[in-house]
């Protein structure tokens, strides 16, 4: 082979893999370009995507944050009606309960109806007025009432227990033992007087606990009832409510408003809690 062959065949191998290379690289380049296009495509788009989702982090992040405080507000709403109701429940059970003590305490313990009488030989006799003209148009020409009177809600006019002179008294057996708050006592106002005048009403009066015996006495108060004022007047009773409870009360009438044959009284009421039953010894 001459030189001029070597120098071809030598130049031919040098540049094969060149035209090799070249004719590769012409036949995939566009496959690359299209591949490449795409990925820049997907690039674009997947980086778009998350720069929105960037970019909008901040409205999420505020609306998340709204809705959490409004969660948090709606929290606080409830706890607060909650707490109101309880308060009010407990208001309610405090002030049921107290209404219930109040009931008790000023429930009407001198009621004939409940069991309530009087004892006759310890209480004053009953004024005889057929001979007192103003009397009997007091009572419309009728007998006085007996003291069972005064242990009856009826109060209407001349519907009382009248006993001789501003002095006497009633002696009340109550039918349980009671430890006693307060008695009221209750008379007609001047307005529907039929005599036009109240001095018959009592006006200082003693109240005193009376054992089962009727032996022992145990002074509980004194007081004014006040004819300018109401009908019916409530009296506490010192050292109320008594530890002591007592089957008996008795009221000692020192005197009236001005009528020298005979004092009124209309109802009696007493007051107080009753006693636990006593355990059998």
């Amino acid at each position: 082979m001459g030189p001029q062959s070597k120098r071809f065949l030598k130049v031919f191998f040098l540049w094969l893999p060149v035209a090799l290379a070249g004719a590769y690289c012409a036949t995939s380049l566009p496959v690359w370009t299209t591949q490449a296009k795409g990925l820049i495509e997907e690039l674009t788009r997947v980086s778009s995507a998350n720069l929105k989702m960037l970019w909008n982090l901040p409205v999420l992040a505020a609306e998340e944050t709204q809705k959490t405080r409004f969660l948090l507000e709606e929290v606080a709403r409830l706890r607060a009606q909650i707490r109101s109701l309880k308060e009010a429940q407990e208001v309610n059970q405090a002030a049921s309960k107290k209404a219930l003590g109040a009931y008790v305490e000023m429930s009407d313990w001198a009621l004939e109806s409940s069991g309530a009488t009087i004892d006759r030989q310890r209480t004053s006799e009953t004024y005889d007025c057929q001979e007192n003209w103003g009397c009997r148009v007091l009572w419309f020409f009728r007998a006085a009432k007996p003291p069972e009177t005064i242990l009856q809600a009826d109060v209407s006019p001349g519907n009382c227990w009248p006993f001789q002179g501003h002095q006497g008294q009633v002696v009340i057996r109550l039918p349980a033992r009671v430890h006693l708050t307060a008695v009221t006592v209750q008379h007609i106002s001047k307005d529907v007087s039929p005599s036009g005048t109240v001095i018959s009403a009592p006006r200082d009066v003693v109240v005193f606990g009376v054992d089962a015996d009727g032996e022992e006495e145990t002074l509980l108060g004194t007081f004014t009832y006040n004819v300018a004022k109401e009908a019916i007047q409530t009296f506490p009773l010192k050292n109320a409510p008594l530890p002591r409870a007592f089957p008996s009360i008795k009221l000692l009438v020192k005197s009236n408003w001005g009528n020298p044959a005979y004092t009124c009284i209309y109802r009696v009421q007493v007051h107080g809690k009753m006693a636990q039953p006593e355990s059998p010894r």
